[in-house]
């Protein structure tokens, strides 16, 4: 298969996806579990060609596993390597090349990888070894080590200086060296680290089979004395993760990553902050990561160089960004990794016709609409999960070479499918009518903090368009003028705040002028006519909401999973209204409240009413606990 042509998802996303177990803590664990004394069972292990390459590569040192489904059953060696008959290959495999080498310290042998491999800097390991004694005669693969005639017993722990700003896996390598070394290794950083996460990631994996790594100001002090067998679980590999749930950023709707929980030692989990920092809803528990997305993104600038891996998955959610995004701290990935990740980035969103450029330490992008075309994705695995993602919505993307995913994430495509299988077309909708001073709107946001669904407060659109109109002059009598006002106005609900033509109006939309004149907006059918359908298209975006007003369950989302009418007498609402707003003529607020649910009951389009098959609940005499509980025992009895 040369190629692959991925079509827009046609609704919004609703699916539990299973992503392979950690490339990058599964090839340390093999390394280290090899290393140790006795046997080992990894469970949970990564797929693809990266960890085919170790397995392969410890195997030729001596190492006996045995595998069972996502099990991996390891016999250590205790530090005791055979010498490799044959070169050992790396393949494409960074991780292996990188982990791999340091140990023919111990026993001697070449090893050789892909051209691509090849290509990649490899002479901070060449030179540590070196440093070491050991005779290494070139500074790319292939390469050869001798290791010294004699390592003495005796000896000093020895000192490394390494520089730290090109790539961590060569400092992960040498940390997983020290403890097989008589007296273990001191490691002395040069320049900023970079990717610190991973190093983060490979002391812990070290300290889970017995190794002591001490933090030192200049870097870190490994001490000798080997490693101990375990059983060792591998979690969900995060960075793969970042594909599945910047998918539900893009189409819109919900995707969820089990197994990959708030407990990861992975650095690329933290991309998640970055997908909520461009709009999308993240949950994050013990048990899985959740996002939930509308299709609309905002543009952020970040400091990937901590996540690197992540930069084509960013590249694909920027292009999607209404305005410039930027990625900075990642100009070493431009030579450390598979392809030149910032160039090529750049190179495929300009195919696409989005305007990109590179910068002095990442690139920036200008998101909109792309066109359709082949995507060259230069033998890199990233490069293709992050672009076939674009092809998900507007236009399709055709994606050169498609199987390179195979190197960590061999059933990408099918996991792909599933989310189009499992779209949703129509959303799920929590409706919830009432008067006002019902308390919908506290109902409405606690309900939805307890389903973990998106919020729409109906109410605060009509009030920014009559903040709207008030602003400009414009008189409550001249319907046109005011439809004109909604169809212009540009409305974000975002985290509670309600910004209108993208200036934050949240505490302006409550005051009592607004709130005078809001029935009357609200009742002109230009304006009911443009907002019900901006209220459509917010659901059929996110695929659920839990959405209040007047009339919703009747007109709005006639077909609503679940209808609920919220009301109250007018004596109670009058009290809860007086608590809000401090007046203390309780027989005028009723008065009001009574002029008020008249109005809107008896108005010509769209009136106020219960829907025939909504459940009403009456609050005067019940808690806000109580009614939430009520209505999310309906929702889930809805829902089954």
């Amino acid at each position: 298969m040369n190629k692959l042509r991925i079509e827009p998802i046609v609704g919004t996303l609703d699916s539990e996806v299973e992503v392979p177990g950690s490339k990058s803590i599964t090839n340390r664990a093999l390394v280290i579990a090899a290393m140790a004394t006795g046997t080992s069972v990894l469970t949970g292990v990564g797929e693809g060609d990266d960890v085919e390459a170790m397995i392969a590569c410890l195997g030729s040192l001596g190492v006996t596993t045995k595998r069972s489904e996502s099990a991996i059953e390891i016999h250590g060696v205790a530090g005791s390597l055979n010498r490799p008959g044959r070169p050992l290959d790396a393949n494409m495999s960074g991780t292996t090349a990188r982990f791999v080498s340091p140990l023919l310290y111990l026993c001697g042998g070449t090893m050789t990888a892909h051209p691509q491999m090849q290509a990649r800097p490899m002479s901070s390991i060449s030179n540590a070894l070196r440093e070491l004694g050991a005779e290494v005669d070139a500074d790319h693969l292939p390469f050869r080590v001798e290791p010294p005639v004699d390592v003495r017993v005796d000896a000093e722990r020895p000192t490394l200086e390494i520089g730290a700003d090109v790539s961590s896996q060569f400092i992960s390598g040498l940390l997983m060296l020290g403890p097989l070394l008589p007296h273990g290794l001191e490691l002395v950083l040069v320049g900023t680290p970079v990717s610190r996460s991973y190093t983060a990631m490979t002391i812990t994996v070290m300290e889970s089979f017995g190794a002591t790594v001490h933090l030192t100001e200049r870097g870190f002090i490994i001490a000798g004395g080997g490693y101990v067998s375990r059983s060792y679980a591998i979690e969900p590999d995060a960075s793969a993760a970042t594909y599945p749930l910047a998918a539900a950023a893009i189409v819109g709707g919900r995707v969820r990553v089990k197994g990959l929980g708030s407990g990861s030692m992975q650095g690329d989990a933290t991309f998640t902050q970055v997908i909520a920092d461009m709009g999308a809803r993240v949950r994050v528990t013990s048990e899985f990561t959740e996002v939930r997305g509308s299709g609309e993104l905002r543009p952020v600038e970040v400091d990937l160089g901590d996540r690197s891996d992540t930069a084509p998955t960013f590249a694909a959610l920027a292009a999607r960004a209404q305005g410039r995004s930027a990625a900075t701290g990642i100009g070493f990935i431009r030579t450390t990794k598979e392809s030149d990740r910032v160039a090529g980035a750049v190179t495929e969103l300009n195919r696409l016709g989005l305007s990109a450029g590179i910068d002095d330490d990442g690139f920036h992008v200008v998101g909109g609409p792309h066109l359709h075309a082949e995507v060259e994705t230069y033998e890199d695995h990233r490069m293709a999960m992050a672009f076939g993602l674009l092809g998900l919505v507007d236009q399709p993307v055709t994606v050169q070479d498609p199987l390179c995913v195979e190197k960590t994430f061999p059933r990408y495509w099918e996991m792909l499918d599933q989310l189009r299988c499992e779209a949703r077309s129509i959303p799920l909708v929590l409706a919830i009518d009432g008067p006002a001073g019902a308390g919908k709107s506290t109902v409405t946001r606690a309900v939805a903090d307890a389903l973990h669904v998106p919020f729409l407060d109906t109410g605060a659109m009509y009030r920014a368009i009559a903040h709207g109109a008030l602003s400009n002059d414009v008189s409550l009598d001249d319907h046109d003028a005011i439809t004109e006002v909604a169809e212009a106005a540009t409305i974000s609900l975002l985290d509670g705040a309600v910004l209108l033509n993208h200036v934050d109006v949240t505490k302006t939309i409550r005051t009592p002028e607004v709130t005078a004149a809001v029935s009357a907006v609200a009742a002109i059918p230009g304006v009911r006519r443009e907002l019900v359908q901006r209220q459509r298209l917010w659901a059929q975006q996110r695929g659920a909401g839990v959405i209040e007003g007047r009339d919703i369950a009747t007109a709005v989302f006639p077909d609503a999973t679940l209808k609920i009418f919220l009301t109250a007498t007018a004596e109670q609402r009058a009290r809860r209204r007086s608590a809000e707003t401090g007046q203390a003529d309780m027989q005028a607020m009723i008065s009001d409240i009574e002029r008020r649910d008249q109005f809107d009951s008896t108005r010509a389009m769209d009136p106020l009413r219960k829907a025939t098959d909504a459940l009403e609940i009456d609050s005067s005499e019940l808690t806000v606990t109580e009614v939430v509980d009520l209505i999310i025992d309906q929702w889930q009895e809805a829902t089954q």
